[in-house]
């Protein structure tokens, strides 16, 4: 159930560095974060480089990556490792010029304002207490 969201500039990238990135984002989701590949959602996004600067500086080529996952299912060592492995990802696809400021997110957002096909995850583990 989680969403990651990768923007990168600087660098057009093409279909196949796309699909990379996507396969790749979802195989550190289901490895390091224990999620399941089947409801993992991965959208990478082009954005102007004119737009993106470190320091007020502008840089050459970057990137970012923002995970949102459900509050209570992975303790801070695995999300440490995924922000270490996204970095790596990135630097992978985008080369050494990646700047050190290059940041990968993870927001732990609470189960009762997350879900996925209409239902919350609180819901979702109401359901399944129940059931």
């Amino acid at each position: 159930m989680p969403f990651v969201h990768i923007t990168i500039a600087g660098r057009k990238i093409g279909e196949n560095d796309i699909r990379h990135l996507q396969e790749e984002a979802t195989k550190l989701m289901v490895t390091l974060m224990r999620k399941r590949a089947e409801a993992t959602a991965v959208l990478v996004e082009q954005a102007e480089l004119f737009g993106w600067a470190v320091g007020g500086k502008p840089l050459s080529v970057a990137g970012h990556i923002e995970v949102k996952i459900t509050e209570g299912t992975n303790t801070a060592e695995e999300r440490q490792r995924f922000v270490e492995a996204g970095h790596a990802l990135l630097k992978s696809v985008l080369g050494p010029e990646l700047s050190v400021a290059t940041y990968v997110v993870v927001h732990v957002i609470a189960p009762g304002d997350y879900g996925y096909d209409g239902l919350t995850q609180e819901q979702r583990k109401l359901a399944a207490a129940a059931a």
